[in-house]
């Protein structure tokens, strides 16, 4: 097995950049998911890592070999796609074993080989079954199968799961997260779901237009977003945002309000902030309690009740919207009045670019982390 190092990584198709600079280390035995909206580049990197994208500029490195210019096959990795592309006139064993053939491993190897797959992923009974036999699940299972028997150094992951309906995905995280762990081996997944990228990775890459906006564990994104696409993308509900402005500052804190809240004081890095600028106040839907006196009220617009909580949509004085998801279950009616309160530690407040604002002496995303 090997990690992986991407310095400067670009992909360009003329004058259109889709991957734009990216500097990355993923160490061996990482689980490393690679996440962003559609369109934003996670599999054009995935594929450039595969050797199925030509490097427009910059370096790749598997373990300590230079693989810009090396074909797919010789690059010690195997690739799981969205589609099974499985054989339908072969057995499960014939299509795990079939690269093996192609190789001419011999006969009892490939055999052992197979059946190993097999037991890893519980799948001895199905070997006989033809694809046409099984289920999504299955033959998801037949794919990461026929990839384990290469023994690759690295696996990779275009978004497997999505053809799968949600609660054999959630099956199959579990199945992916097991496999892991049993094979330690280092694994890059691609996702646009940032479920599977929080329920899965060591590490998780943001990316945005081909650009990596964050890197970091998954409670480090979802606690410290370094700016408001990453603080909107990971978490779900996704967070809230408030336009505030600036009252007053005060060293490692300032005094913001706006027409949807009222005075508020926020830890923050106040460096260069001045009274009557523009801020953006962010707050997680699961951080907020009701109470008569908070200082943000709307009207109800939907209530979703599921037993263990209650999810309360509200229109703001702005008329945006904005969601609270309180503990338990509450006897509310649309179109009431409501309002909710927030732990200000829990706040978090971005500037006019967008850059999280976090107070000096605590421990923020780090530059290095961003190429923003």
């Amino acid at each position: 097995m090997a990690g992986l190092t991407l310095r400067a990584l670009r992909k360009t198709y003329g004058a259109l950049e889709v991957i734009n600079g990216v500097d990355l280390d993923i160490e061996h035995g990482q689980f490393v998911v690679f996440v962003g909206p559609s369109g934003c580049g996670k599999s054009t990197l995935l594929r450039m890592i595969a050797g199925l994208e030509e490097i427009s500029g910059g370096d790749l490195f598997i373990g300590e070999k230079h693989c810009n210019d090396v074909e797919p096959r010789d690059r010690g990795i195997a690739m799981v796609f969205q589609s099974y592309a499985l054989y339908p006139h072969m057995t499960v064993y014939d299509n795990v074993g079939f690269g093996l053939k192609l190789a001419r491993t011999p006969t009892a190897e490939r055999d052992r080989k197979i059946r190993e797959a097999a037991r890893i992923l519980q799948m001895e009974h199905l070997l006989k079954r033809k694809p046409s036999q099984l289920s999504g699940g299955q033959r998801q299972r037949v794919a990461i199968g026929r990839a384990i028997v290469r023994k690759p150094e690295v696996f990779l992951f275009d978004e497997p799961l999505s053809n799968l309906d949600a609660a054999l995905r959630v099956d199959m995280r579990m199945e992916l997260a097991r496999l892991h762990h049993d094979l330690g081996a280092t694994m890059i997944y691609v996702t646009h779901d940032q479920v599977e990228a929080m329920t899965l990775a060591d590490k998780i890459v943001v990316l945005n237009g081909g650009v990596v906006q964050q890197v970091g564990s998954p409670i480090e994104l979802y606690q410290r977003p370094a700016n408001l696409f990453v603080a909107g993308f990971i978490g779900s509900p996704k967070m809230n945002f408030i336009d505030v402005s600036v009252e007053a500052v005060n060293p490692g804190e300032v005094a913001v309000s706006g027409i949807d809240m009222t005075s508020q004081r926020i830890k923050a890095d106040t460096t260069g902030l001045r009274s009557g600028e523009k801020l953006t106040l962010g707050i997680r839907p699961h951080g907020l309690t009701a109470g008569s006196s908070g200082p943000i009220t709307g009207k109800i617009s939907l209530i979703e009740r599921l037993g263990n909580e209650t999810i309360v949509s509200l229109a703001l004085r702005s008329g945006k919207p904005f969601l609270a998801v309180l503990d338990g279950d509450r006897d509310l009616r649309i179109g009431g009045d409501f309002a909710v309160d927030f732990d200000s530690e829990n706040a978090r407040l971005f500037d006019g670019l967008g850059v999280a604002r976090y107070p000096a002496n605590t421990t923020g995303p780090q530059n290095q982390d961003l190429n923003l």
